[in-house]
């Protein structure tokens, strides 16, 4: 029995995150985290900034890598086809695309959610640290 190209990373792209927010839930202790570092209200947002453009950057980096692989294949493989062997790298490269933007989504809806009073759960700090 042969297993499509990419499997691998269709397992790798669903299993290792659903591991590492268990391992990352189980280290957290209490039940509400304070997104504001010591208490002061608006100091997170410079933090926020940063990680922002770090996932950005790590996006661009994925998605540039996507397509050297795609362009590159294109001009020298068989008929314009990838070959079968690239499919595990390029689901990988797209896996890590979608968790940055989730990363990106998740942190920006749970900081306005702090920012409304509702409090920042062990489970989606797991889920930040995770993506």
């Amino acid at each position: 029995m042969t297993l499509f190209g990419g499997f691998a990373a269709t397992v790798t792209d669903v299993v290792v995150p659903v591991v590492l927010w268990f391992i990352c839930r189980s280290r957290r202790k209490r039940a509400v985290y304070d997104l504001e570092p010591q208490g002061k209200p608006g100091a997170f947002e410079p933090l926020l900034q940063k990680y922002l453009h770090l996932a950005e950057f790590t996006i661009g980096l994925a998605t540039g890598s996507i397509v050297l692989i795609v362009g590159a294949s294109f001009l020298h493989g068989e008929e314009g086809r990838l070959p079968w062997f690239y499919a595990s790298p390029l689901l990988v490269l797209a896996g890590s695309v979608l968790a940055g933007i989730t990363f990106m989504v998740t942190l920006i809806l749970n900081y306005e959610e702090t920012q409304h009073g509702n409090p920042h759960t062990a489970a989606a700090y797991a889920l930040i640290q995770t993506c």
